[in-house]
């Protein structure tokens, strides 16, 4: 039997790994898509504190040898879903066999919500992002977009207007979801522009983006905006349904619980983009791992995680 299985081998998986193996604890981990999670398709990491710059992949690469060095295993696969075993145990379900442990921590992260349209993909980490906080910096001084009409969207283009030379939000509705507070100081920012009731059909360029081509809902035509940079921030999906049984979800299915990442399940744990929290940054992911794990040791050695 393992003492912890991690599910997900993002930073918040890999840091609770790392917590736990250095505990002396056996350590397995469980992912569907390899290491690194959403960080590793960045090309460029420039806000993790003491390093002043890193492609996400290597980041993720370093993290996972230095968990790998702990004897930490890997497996490749799908988790359906975890039982309660024998004992107070888990039984970790997946597509290519069963897994015993003492403890479980779900770091499971969240995936963007896409907008599906041609070059979304081709243009990511050259121009399209989904995340303004950690590229924002990346094209100041130039033309952006936002994508959206939520609280988010409107915040990243506040912040955005203080980088770029302009930023323009596209929305497909006429109204926005913001917060009246959050429109009435992004309407006071001159050089923040409005492009409601749009579709966007495609995003250009050669390498890297340049445009974005879009319907006008009103009269069917169609536009072209020049930019360097589209945020596209549309909320995210975290991949916590399969189990909503032994957790508690809130109503955007993120997982409820404290920093500790305790849930009401004993020996079942959280961390990382997959918490119901305020700021998911590569920082708070790590937080997220080592609270976990430190939490799942305690409770495999009969203490109180929190």
């Amino acid at each position: 039997m393992t003492d912890v299985i991690v599910v997900g081998a993002g930073p918040a998986g890999l840091t609770a790994a790392l917590y736990a193996a250095r505990a002396g604890k056996t350590v397995r981990i469980i992912d569907a898509e390899g290491i690194g999670g959403q960080i590793a398709k960045s090309p460029l990491v420039e806000n993790y504190p003491g390093i002043a710059k890193m492609s996400g992949m290597s980041f993720a690469d370093n993290l996972y040898e230095q968990v790998s060095a702990l004897g930490v295993e890997f497996e490749l696969s799908t988790v359906l879903r975890i039982e309660k075993g024998e004992n107070g145990a888990h039984i970790v379900i997946t597509e290519d066999g069963n897994f015993e442990c003492r403890a479980v921590i779900l770091a499971t992260g969240a995936k963007h919500r896409l907008l599906n349209v041609p070059g979304e993909d081709e243009f990511q980490g050259h121009g399209v992002s989904y995340c303004a906080l950690c590229d924002g910096a990346f094209f100041k001084g130039h033309p952006v977009a936002v994508i959206g009409g939520g609280n988010t969207a409107i915040t990243d283009a506040i912040y955005l207007s203080e980088l770029a030379s302009e930023v323009t939000i596209l929305h497909r509705r006429d109204e926005f979801r913001a917060d009246e507070n959050l429109m009435e100081r992004a309407k006071s920012i001159p050089n923040i522009f409005w492009l409601p009731n749009v579709n966007i059909e495609e995003f250009q360029g050669s390498g890297n983006l340049t445009s974005i081509r879009y319907t006008d809902k009103i009269d069917s035509s169609e536009k072209v905006l020049k930019v360097d940079a589209a945020f596209i921030a549309i909320g995210q999906v975290p991949n916590n349904k399969a189990f909503e049984e032994m957790t508690d979800l809130d109503e955007n299915g993120y997982f409820v619980a404290d920093e500790s990442g305790a849930t009401k399940t004993p020996g079942v744990f959280v961390a990382g983009d997959c918490r119901e929290k305020s700021v998911r940054q590569l920082t708070t992911a790590i937080g997220d791992g080592a609270n976990a794990a430190v939490a799942a040791w305690k409770f495999i050695n009969g203490e109180s995680p929190r």
